[in-house]
């Protein structure tokens, strides 16, 4: 191994012991930013069946009323915020539901 590489890593354990002092300020971190598409009615009807979920089971799980799950899959509005995060995820993985369920 390199020194670069060696020093880097030396540096990482580092923060990370720093970090788990209570050190905050000297560790590092990377915030990822993942593109979440927006929802239209057609969307929210598909992911909706794909996880065969009614519609009062979605609004469930995403954390909002079934009018506004109605109200989505009318096109009266679109998802936006944290229940259009939810949906993507939802839409990706659903063991999610499972997590849900569970608690």
């Amino acid at each position: 191994m390199s020194n670069y590489y060696s020093d880097k890593l030396m540096e990482s354990l580092d923060q990370a012991l720093e970090y788990s002092k209570g050190n905050k300020k000297t560790a590092r971190s990377v915030v990822r930013s993942i593109n979440i598409p927006a929802y239209k009615a057609a969307d929210v009807v598909a992911t909706r069946k794909k996880l065969r979920m009614t519609q009062r089971a979605l609004a469930n799980a995403v954390g909002v009323s079934v009018r506004t799950v109605e109200a989505w899959e009318a096109g009266n509005s679109n998802p936006s915020g944290a229940a259009r995060h939810m949906l993507y995820l939802l839409s990706k993985d659903e063991k999610i539901l499972d997590l849900l369920m569970a608690t």
